[in-house]
């Protein structure tokens, strides 16, 4: 027997409530020596925690795509690792793997029919990128942006990204210059993220929503009008696009509600708001992740993460992503 850590879900924070690194706790379990056929055991690398999974956090994650997790059970989400045993004929020692449903613990036993060969290649030795702009994320912005987008190179659009500094929204302005926009310009709480978004990322122009009048500030940065919103975030849009607050703790059905009078803008103004999930068109991932990793490896795609280390660190990681201490994507480093 091995002893290996993980950690599992505390407490609920409630429908409506603000989650807090107590809810997460970290315990010793034994890992059994036996592997069955179809089996591996792996040593975790990276973890990564995501604003969706704030909804798994509640009894009811209020969709069917998406199942909660549960009390005093071992909390999992995308991980990375490396395999260290195989008894699965696909897998040998040595590969790097990664899951959407990786167990948030140091070493684990899996069925290697759920796991993904990564080559590491792909983002040049960086493995936590698998969980960031060469993974979810990455194609949530490409493929969110390709189809949805409408964008058409040298008509002179304008795409404005709310929860510019995150995962998505960092890589989404990027996405919107790559695929022909003249202008993007990023909403985000900080005035440090603002100035990384412009200065690093290529961003035209930053708005701190903490900070004066937003719609003010976009009629000023946007004179020629906007053509994309590339929306990470929820939250009423008013007149100029946006009431810029985050959805995730509140109890709203989704898409987040409009007011009325915002609902007949959408309609005289001949706008589209369309809900868009990635997991449908898994058609494209593969095709995305190639051109991604093209991207980065070309300099055109910079890439930002914050990394926290060690597995005891998972839930402080998970309040600070929520409240926006990242820039770029959150990921936690497992080290043991």
């Amino acid at each position: 027997m091995m002893r290996v850590h993980r950690i599992i879900l505390n407490s609920r924070p409630g429908k409506n409530g603000n989650p807090v690194a107590e809810n997460f706790r970290m315990e010793e379990i034994n890992l059994p020596d036996k592997l069955y056929e179809g089996q591996v055991k792996v040593r975790t690398l990276y973890l990564s925690v995501d604003p969706y999974m704030r909804c798994r956090m509640n009894e009811d994650t209020g969709t069917d795509y998406i199942k909660p997790w549960q009390l005093s059970e071992v909390v999992d989400g995308g991980g990375v690792g490396i395999i260290e045993e195989s008894q699965y004929a696909n897998l040998a020692k040595g590969d790097f793997v990664t899951s959407f449903y990786w167990p948030w613990q140091t070493k684990v036993i899996l069925e290697g029919k759920i796991l993904e060969k990564v080559d590491p290649q792909f983002v040049d030795g960086h493995l936590s990128y698998f969980l960031g702009a060469i993974g979810m994320p990455g194609l949530t912005s490409l493929i969110g942006i390709k189809e949805k987008g409408h964008i058409t190179v040298g008509s002179n659009q304008t795409m404005v990204v709310s929860g510019a500094a995150g995962a998505c929204g960092s890589l989404a302005g990027q996405i919107g210059h790559l695929e022909g926009c003249s202008r993007v310009v990023g909403i985000c709480g900080t005035d440090e993220k603002c100035s990384i978004l412009v200065s690093e990322l290529g961003f035209d122009a930053a708005i701190n929503y903490k900070k004066g009048n937003v719609a003010d500030q976009l009629h000023e940065l946007c004179p020629s009008g906007i053509d994309v919103y590339f929306d990470n975030v929820g939250g009423d849009i008013s007149d100029t696009v946006i009431r810029q607050i985050s959805q995730y703790n509140k109890d709203v059905p989704y898409p987040p509600p409009l007011l009325p009078e915002v609902e007949s803008v959408l309609k005289t103004r001949n706008i589209t708001r369309e809900r868009f999930m990635v997991l449908n068109y898994k058609d494209k991932f593969e095709s995305g992740i190639l051109q991604l990793s093209q991207w980065f490896k070309e300099g055109k795609l910079k890439i930002r993460e914050t990394v926290i280390s060690g597995l005891e660190n998972m839930g402080v990681a998970f309040q600070s992503m929520m409240t926006g201490g990242n820039i770029g994507k959150q990921i936690v480093h497992i080290s043991e």
